[in-house]
């Protein structure tokens, strides 16, 4: 959960709400004028979230949900780093919907890096929503940090070469 106090220390450097519109439309999802009405919807308004909690397909409508606000949060961290070829930093989802959903971030490498997991958010999907634009982008700039801090991280790392055998 986000410290408030925390939060509102950090200065969102986008607007995330606009970024992740851009992000469903160049994706092919939803043309702009829909991306902004699920936008909306979604984000802001009651608590919990009815969209997702009445759906008939709950679990696929809250995986796309999750997908669709932490993929171009991840993507915009990794595109600020500069990975190795063929490294790829994947978003997945363990959906629950009674508690707590699982969003795991990794980092993918075919460089000799393990795999890496980068951030662990536990979240109930259907009480993300905000109360205005400014805590949406203090909540995404918050979680674009923790992606960019990890990914940073894990490039200073040195790559271990398995060892095939060890002398006696």
């Amino acid at each position: 959960m986000v410290n408030k106090a925390a939060a509102h220390t950090q200065k969102a450097t986008r607007n995330w709400i606009a970024y992740l519109c851009d992000s469903l439309v160049t994706s092919g999802a939803m043309p702009t004028w829909e991306a902004a009405t699920y936008l909306t919807e979604n984000l802001f308004g009651e608590k919990p979230n009815p969209r997702l909690l009445c759906a008939t397909n709950a679990h696929e409508v809250t995986s796309q949900f999750l997908q669709w606000l932490y993929h171009p949060i991840v993507e915009a961290a990794s595109r600020d780093i500069s990975l190795p070829e063929g490294s790829t930093v994947h978003v997945f989802t363990d959906i629950s919907l009674t508690g707590n959903s699982a969003v795991l971030v990794v980092y993918v490498s075919d460089d000799g890096h393990p795999h890496e997991l980068l951030m662990l958010d536990a979240t109930k999907a259907w009480e993300l929503v905000f109360t205005n634009s400014d805590d949406v982008n203090l909540w995404a700039e918050e979680r674009y940090r923790r992606v960019k801090s990890a990914l940073t991280a894990v490039m200073r790392e040195p790559v271990q070469q398995p060892v095939l055998a060890e002398a006696s």
